[in-house]
């Protein structure tokens, strides 16, 4: 059976929207990392994905885009959002911390990991300008009969990238116990965050 272009569209323009470094890829990074509550965490990220996506190929991507207000709510969120994470990635480049991945490391309860995913996901603008915004928006282009393909391919990237991100962390566990190798992480994290926050701003 051909795999339809509608599900290759959705697999695709999710796939370039989610794999750039954000808050969210970072923090499942981290989790994957130091091996803690990953299936949570993927399993979180994966479905606010979902919900976000569904929302936004079923309407909600034009109700906001329609609404002035909405739009100035979201893109000067997203930007004091982006702003404050970049800064905080880049001042957490110049400290000495390297990344414990040992039974020395702080352990997150399972409580502590759900709120934190949810926090990281939920309260940044720039996923629904990724999600509900820009996909929902392509999505709902589509004829009725197209969007639940299209949708089904932009969930399977997430899920994809996020059980790659979370689970195949760990092989990288011996480079990142190294201080340089994780300033390098945060620096690259906290230079596209400040991309995006001016990019959002001037949008």
């Amino acid at each position: 059976m051909l795999i339809s272009s509608a599900f290759l569209k959705g697999l695709g323009v999710s796939a370039g929207l989610i794999m750039a470094i954000g808050a969210q890829n970072a923090h499942v990074l981290r989790m994957g990392l130091k091996r803690q509550h990953v299936v949570l965490t993927v399993i979180a990220c994966v479905l606010i994905d979902a919900c976000l996506i569904s929302l936004g190929v079923a309407g909600m991507g034009a109700v906001v885009q329609n609404s002035p207000n909405l739009m100035i709510v979201a893109r000067w969120g997203g930007t004091a959002f982006l702003l404050w994470y970049g800064l905080r990635s880049w001042r957490a480049a110049f400290s000495s911390n390297t990344l414990e991945t040992d039974s020395k490391a702080q352990t997150l309860t399972t409580r502590e990991a759900l709120l934190t995913v949810l926090a990281l996901s939920l309260l940044n603008p720039h996923v629904y300008l990724d999600t509900v915004v820009l996909i929902g928006s392509i999505g709902g282009r589509h004829p009725t009969s197209e969007q639940t393909k299209f949708i089904a391919g932009a969930i399977s990237a997430s899920l994809l990238w996020f059980c790659a991100l979370g689970f195949g962390a760990h092989l990288l566990s011996p480079w990142f116990a190294r201080p340089i190798a994780w300033r390098g992480i945060d620096a690259l994290t906290g230079t596209t965050m400040l991309g995006l926050a001016a990019l959002v701003a001037l949008g």
